[in-house]
């Protein structure tokens, strides 16, 4: 029969069939996915390292955050993310890869990296992104950009998405890192909104190696940035950190200003406002 229900699942279906997948020329191509960002603003960030690319990263069919992803290093450069309010649930017990990186034709949708090898044999899934195996027994942890405790579940789950990771020293990452990361969840109770970039600085040379093969960079440090607002959309505080991937086990807190030098350090183009009007009034 013909009805409301099922006229809303014909403009849902066309919808979706309007939107390229999760791999897009740019986050402004989905609405869905410039909302991750404040007021819509993209950040410079590494956008002229040759091979990044723009991930809407969905998960159940929804857009749960945004990765600029480097598929040279095989790291993300950074995710951009809402903070949410923990709603409990265990750790995600998959690790997600995204089919468009293997080809573009397929679904956009992040799979279980084991099930999409199964499903699709003698077809390597590795050769633009990093694979699970690729951690095994490397020393480093799969250490998340986007956290999943600063999610509730099902966004938590989709932060187990191998392009959203980096190999983290295990100390830094279960340490003062994890101990960043718990502040920041208790500074972000003030917040209506706070919106989030974390991601890293790859090394010169410095690899995940398997059969010889560079496989995934390790990065020289891992770092993040935030702006919180009020409901009105106003500025409440902003701040960053900066973090060596080494025992060294420090983290540097920043302002927004201080991230943005430290960011020139790396890049042979001005870097530019981080949020929009670096979350000032």
């Amino acid at each position: 029969m013909w009805n409301m229900w099922t006229s809303f699942a014909l403009v849902a279906t066309c919808y979706l069939s309007l939107v390229a997948g999760d791999v897009v020329t740019k986050f402004q191509d989905v609405a869905e996915c410039q909302e991750f960002f404040h007021q819509g603003k993209i950040p410079d960030l590494g956008q002229e390292r040759p091979g990044v690319v723009h991930i809407c990263q969905r998960f159940l069919n929804q857009y749960h955050f945004a990765t600029l992803y480097d598929t040279h290093n095989r790291i993300a450069v950074y995710s951009a993310y809402i903070f949410e309010p923990s709603n409990g649930g265990g750790r995600e017990k998959r690790w997600f890869v995204e089919p468009q990186l293997v080809d573009p034709s397929w679904h956009g949708e992040m799979r279980d990296g084991y099930w999409l090898g199964q499903d699709n044999p003698g077809i390597y899934l590795g050769e633009k992104q990093a694979l699970n195996e690729d951690y095994t027994h490397s020393g480093f942890d799969r250490g998340h950009l986007n956290p999943n405790g600063h999610h509730a579940v099902p966004g938590r789950n989709s932060t187990f998405t191998l392009t959203n990771v980096i190999p983290q020293n295990p100390k830094l990452n279960q340490n003062s890192w994890a101990n960043h990361e718990s502040k920041l969840t208790q500074r972000f109770q003030q917040c209506s909104q706070a919106y989030v970039l974390v991601g890293a600085i790859p090394s010169a040379n410095n690899w995940i190696v398997k059969n010889n093969v560079k496989r995934v960079n390790i990065p020289e440090y891992i770092w993040n940035a935030y702006c919180c607002v009020n409901s009105d959309g106003q500025p409440v505080f902003s701040g960053g950190a900066t973090a060596l991937n080494t025992e060294q086990n420090v983290v540097v807190e920043r302002t927004l200003d201080e991230m943005v030098e430290f960011f020139q350090q790396y890049s042979d183009s001005p870097v530019g406002e981080l949020f929009a009007a670096q979350c000032t009034m």
